[in-house]
């Protein structure tokens, strides 16, 4: 059986890749980081998503000696040049919660119109061998910032992240649709395209 380490404690994550990696090998096996407690927390120091990825990725990797996925994600807003990017987390701080954030980038927007409240989730998902192998996936969701939250679902900057095409928040959707337009899908279908050849590599890395 092949196991992989997904580079997160969220168990909503590891259900979804676990889903999608099945469909390709109905024998891999997804743990996270709760499965690993020694590995504690993992300082995202990069200046890009696929910076941080790749930190949290190899030093999973490294650190269990499986194959190991993370992904960096947030938001990016026209209209601030990109922010709050690889911030998004904690754009309101040290203490920052979603709630913090939220407010902060409206109040950063209270003078932005309409048409010019254009966004998009970014999603980077890159998996490591313990030797460096890569495969990376990307994604964006394309939306826009409204002027105040909608929605009891998602997290982060969910409530306030509107798809005009849905003509919903995201966290206005359910987890399906959601998870069939969002940035994280996105990148993680991107990412499974090059999975068989790399799992296969992976094998013989770790094989020897």
């Amino acid at each position: 059986m092949d196991t992989i380490v997904l580079a997160t404690g969220n168990a909503g994550k590891i259900r979804e890749l676990s889903a999608m990696l099945a469909e390709l090998n109905p024998d891999v096996r997804v743990l996270g980081l709760k499965d690993f407690p020694h590995i504690g927390e993992i300082p995202e120091t990069g200046a890009t998503f696929e910076d941080n990825a790749r930190i949290k990725a190899l030093a999973v990797a490294r650190a269990t000696g499986l194959v190991a996925v993370a992904d960096d994600s947030g938001l990016a807003v026209d209209a601030l040049n990109g922010a709050p990017g690889v911030y998004s987390a904690r754009y309101s701080g040290d203490d920052a919660t979603d709630e913090k954030n939220v407010a902060k980038l409206l109040d950063a927007m209270k003078d932005v119109v309409d048409p010019w409240r254009g966004c998009h989730f970014a999603c980077v998902m890159l998996a490591a061998t313990p030797g460096g192998r890569e495969l990376i996936g990307r994604g964006a969701w394309h939306g826009r910032v409204i002027h105040a939250p909608q929605g009891d679902g998602g997290f982060g900057y969910d409530p306030v992240f509107f798809d005009e095409e849905l003509s919903l928040t995201a966290a206005q959707m359910d987890a399906q649709i959601k998870n069939g337009r969002s940035h994280r899908g996105l990148a993680l279908r991107d990412m499974l395209r090059g999975w068989p050849e790399f799992l296969k590599q992976a094998r013989m890395e770790l094989e020897k």
